[in-house]
């Protein structure tokens, strides 16, 4: 079953139908906007979709609200209090790959201006998962095949997030239209 079947058998108010309607495959251009989405994905690993949408708001005010400058400072004092947060997903090595990234990210905005604009350079580049994935690998850490490419799928960068009949796709195609 596709996400897009499965939301259309959820309420309209579960949160993943209204990820899939106003979030999912649709363009995001914000680096911070970008970096919570990275985020949720690596928190997602080997874990249900679901938790992660739900603890949205947890994740956000556990990492200073994607404040990457703050973020990157972080050591083991507040690793460890993170760690004890049972609001968020306490798995050590995913906490630390966000400050990793937020560290990461910050070096692509310098030479960059924005790890939007280091996105979208590689995207004329790349159109091969794998590609995706060493590129990302050589950047970023916890970051393998299935979490490059639902990151990149659900900011519209990689393939396509919706079923072909899927009303959002649509959506999202006169969003490229108008662009």
């Amino acid at each position: 079953m596709s996400y897009c079947d499965y939301c259309r058998l959820l309420p309209d108010d579960d949160v993943n139908v209204i990820y899939h309607n106003e979030m999912y495959g649709f363009p995001l251009h914000d680096d911070v906007l970008l970096f919570e989405r990275l985020v949720w994905e690596i928190m997602q690993a080997g874990l249900n979709w679901t938790l992660i949408l739900q603890r949205q708001n947890a994740f956000a005010a556990a990492f200073e609200n994607y404040d990457l400058s703050k973020l990157a400072l972080f050591e083991e004092q507040e690793i460890l209090c993170l760690m004890k947060n049972p609001h968020i997903i306490r798995h050590r090595k995913k906490i630390e790959a966000v400050i990793f990234n937020a560290q990461a990210v910050l070096k692509i905005q310098k030479q960059w201006g924005s790890w939007n604009e280091w996105l979208r350079h590689h995207a004329s580049l790349h159109s091969d998962l794998n590609d995706w994935v060493r590129l990302f690998k050589q950047h970023f850490h916890f970051v393998g095949t299935e979490i490059v490419r639902e990151f990149l799928t659900s900011i519209a960068l990689f393939g396509h997030a919706h079923d072909d009949d899927c009303p959002i796709r649509q959506k999202i195609q006169k969003i490229f239209q108008a662009a």
